[in-house]
This record gives structure tokens, C-alpha cells and sequence, in this order.
């Protein structure tokens, strides 16, 4: 039997085609990846005041993170417990006192417990403190950045510390001080591609000579380099003698598994998101922050580059996964020290993936962490008879 392994001294490959348009390889990521791992939404600084709320969507998966009025931020999956109408419909909202939902009046506190249910609470047997809001984990690092886990479990499977317990603690963040970014404004755009086409793209920057051209002539790109930690992948940068200022000579742009970023300077703090929607397409979602010193016109210069950047960045990854959608191209050679970043990813998602699915096969089954466990024992059976039609295994209605 031929050997499946590459020859030697060759260099690493990308994820096959396959991996950028599977709607099953999406819905796997889905249960192995975005399911059970941290995922970095937003800044602290964003919430000032109690009641203030964002609302988030990551895989399908729809939440929001709100401000308590001591002061602690919660996250919830953005859902009313009685029949599954959105609690808050809005994007954001200040202040609230109460959180209501607008199909049948059901209303909750902020920290999430029942607080009106209209006509219910004269029931016999009916118990409020069932039903709350599901609760999302949340975490809050060193830095102020918010991560949340859909993991289901009182414990999440995989610990922040874990997978990336020393992004926070990077020397080159230690610089900037973030009480002083103050959030100024987010957008976004929808995209047709694979959130692993954004990210690949992203974890290299053997395209900028090519296709950014402001970076190419600002950036020194001959020592731009990244390292690979746990769960993260630190780029650096440095601008050419000729255009380094105060403002753009300490950068730090992070990649933080499995599909956001940060790049903070002394002007700017910005976040990014790659949302997955579907196999091939993405909702791009940024948020930026405002240094308290920074000029208006600091500010304006760095706004309209990095949005220069975004939109290169989008026709990029547009054309590449139209190629990658036809079935001509299979893979391709990643080099080994420009692209060590992209490698590094194949190898993370690849890893969740590969391990959670062999899981499921042992238990014959799909794992889904984010899904809330049932307790209402008058639903097994027909969850079973749901179950038993979507695997094929049933008789089907016959009648």
C-alpha cells in the first residue's frame, strides 16, 4: 500500500477545499468548537451603566451580555424560558430596569430570574425560580476582555485557562493602559465565505506586499513576524523609520482562536468577530475603541485605514472561497515560516473537530454542549420519535 505520509522536507499543507464548504464539517465545528470554547465577544468598557445590554449571535447561537447593578456583567442565551421568542430584540440598549419579552409579557430581572409571567404565577404548582434565563458563562481577563462559553455544563469542559490562560498576560499589552479606550462605535458587513477563509487570511501577512498596499508602504514587513501560543497567535509589527510616530510604533494585533481578534495602539482599540452564518458566508462585526487622548484626527486617519484594510481583506477572501466552492482546487503548500500561522490554525481546528466527532461515533450519537438538558420527563418519548426520524432509523409516518 502507498504511504499517505508527505515526503520529507516538504512543506505543510492547507486544509483541503472540502473543509471551507461542508455544511456537516460546518455543524461539526459548531458542536466540537463554538459550542465548548471561549469565545472573545467584547471590552468591558462597553458597559457602562447598570442595565446597559449588547446582544451577540456566534454559529447561530444567539445572546447578550448585560450589566448588573453591582457592577458584574452576566451573559444569557437570548431566549424567553416560555416559548422561545428573543428576549431583547434590540442591538443594545442603556439602562434597563427589566427585560421584557415582547410576544407574551414574560419579564426578567437583569440578573436573569423570572420576575412576571402574566396569568402563570396564580397556577397551581407553577414555580418561577424554574424558570430563569439560561445562564452563558462568562469570563473577564486581566485586560478587560470578555470571553463566554455556550457549554452547557455548570463546568465548562475546556477552562479559560486552558486555552488561552496567558493571552491576558502578554508583555506587550502590559503598555496600554485599557480604562482609557472608551468605546466609540461598531459596524460590520455580511460576507460570502468560510470563517476559516477570514481567519487563514488574517494569521499571514505573505499577502500584504500584494494586496494591502497602505500596509506595505508603511509596515516594515521584512520583520513581521508571529508567534504560536496556546490558543492565540501574537503578530508583530513595526513601522517603517520613515513613518513611525508615537502613536503606531507599539501595535499589538492578537488572533484569539477560534475566529477574533484585538490590535490595540495608543489610538486605537479594535475588536474583531468573524460570525459564522453558514458553511460559505459570515457576518464580519467590529467594535472600536477611542483612546481618552487621541485627536480627531488621529482618530479619523486610523478609522478609515483599518476600514481600508477590512475591505481589501473582504474581496480576498470573497474570490478565494468562490475558487474553493467550484471543486477544482484541492489544497495547497502553506510556507513554513510565513504561514506558520495559518498552519497553526489548520492544526487547532482540525484537533476539536477530529476528537469530538471520534467521541460522538463512541457514543453513537451527536454531542451538542449547548444544549440545556431537559427535566420534563414528559418529553423523552417524543424527542425519541423526533430523534429516531432525523437519523433514518425510524419507521417514518406510515399512515
Amino acid at each position: 500500500m502507498a504511504s499517505e505520509l508527505p515526503p520529507p522536507n516538504t512543506p505543510p499543507q492547507s486544509l483541503p477545499a472540502s473543509w471551507y464548504c461542508s455544511t456537516p464539517l460546518y455543524e461539526a465545528e459548531r458542536r466540537a468548537i463554538f459550542s465548548q470554547r471561549w469565545l472573545q465577544i467584547t471590552h468591558e468598557n462597553r458597559f457602562v451603566n447598570a442595565g446597559d445590554f449588547v446582544s451577540y449571535e456566534m454559529a447561530g447561537y444567539p445572546f447578550f451580555i448585560i450589566k448588573l447593578r453591582n457592577g458584574e456583567l452576566k451573559a444569557f442565551h437570548n431566549v424567553c424560558r416560555h416559548r422561545a421568542f428573543p428576549v431583547v430584540t434590540e442591538k443594545e440598549g442603556k439602562e434597563r430596569k427589566i427585560l421584557s419579552c415582547k410576544y407574551h409579557g414574560w419579564s426578567y430581572a437583569l440578573n436573569g430570574s423570572l420576575a412576571k409571567a402574566p396569568r402563570f404565577q396564580t397556577l397551581p404548582g407553577f414555580k418561577p425560580e424554574k424558570y430563569s434565563l439560561f445562564p452563558v458563562h462568562l469570563h473577564i481577563d486581566r485586560c478587560g476582555f470578555v470571553w463566554i462559553n455556550l457549554d452547557a455544563s455548570e463546568v465548562p469542559s475546556v477552562s479559560w485557562e486552558d486555552q488561552c490562560g496567558a493571552v491576558d498576560t502578554q508583555e506587550r499589552l502590559g503598555l496600554f493602559d485599557m480604562k482609557q479606550y472608551k468605546y466609540d462605535h461598531s459596524w460590520g458587513f455580511d460576507a460570502e465565505y468560510n470563517w476559516k477563509t477570514m481567519v487563514d487570511n488574517y494569521n499571514e501577512c505573505y499577502h500584504c506586499p500584494v494586496a494591502h498596499r497602505g500596509i506595505a508602504a508603511t509596515t516594515d514587513l521584512a520583520n513581521y513576524a508571529v508567534t504560536t501560543q496556546a490558543g492565540f497567535i501574537a503578530h508583530f509589527a513595526r513601522p517603517k523609520p520613515e513613518f513611525a510616530t508615537a502613536n503606531n510604533s507599539n501595535v499589538a494585533p492578537t488572533y484569539l482562536f477560534p475566529s477574533s481578534a484585538v490590535t490595540v495602539n495608543t489610538v486605537y482599540l479594535y475588536l474583531t468577530r468573524c460570525v459564522p452564518v453558514t458553511a460559505t458566508s459570515v457576518r464580519m462585526e467590529y467594535e472600536v475603541y477611542r483612546h481618552g487622548s487621541c485627536s480627531d484626527e488621529e482618530f479619523a486617519e486610523m478609522d478609515a485605514f483599518m476600514k481600508q484594510v477590512e475591505e481589501e481583506d473582504r474581496v480576498l477572501c470573497t474570490l478565494v472561497q468562490r475558487n474553493l466552492n467550484v471543486g477544482v482546487y484541492r489544497s495547497g503548500p502553506l510556507h513554513p515560516h510565513d504561514e506558520v500561522g495559518v498552519a497553526y490554525v489548520k492544526e487547532l481546528v482540525k484537533r476539536a473537530v477530529v476528537s469530538h466527532v471520534e467521541r460522538e461515533k463512541e457514543e453513537g450519537r451527536e454531542i451538542w454542549p449547548a444544549a440545556v438538558k431537559g427535566s420534563g420527563q414528559e418529553l423523552v418519548g417524543e424527542e425519541a420519535f423526533c430523534k429516531s426520524l432525523c437519523s433514518g432509523l425510524g419507521d417514518g409516518l406510515s399512515w
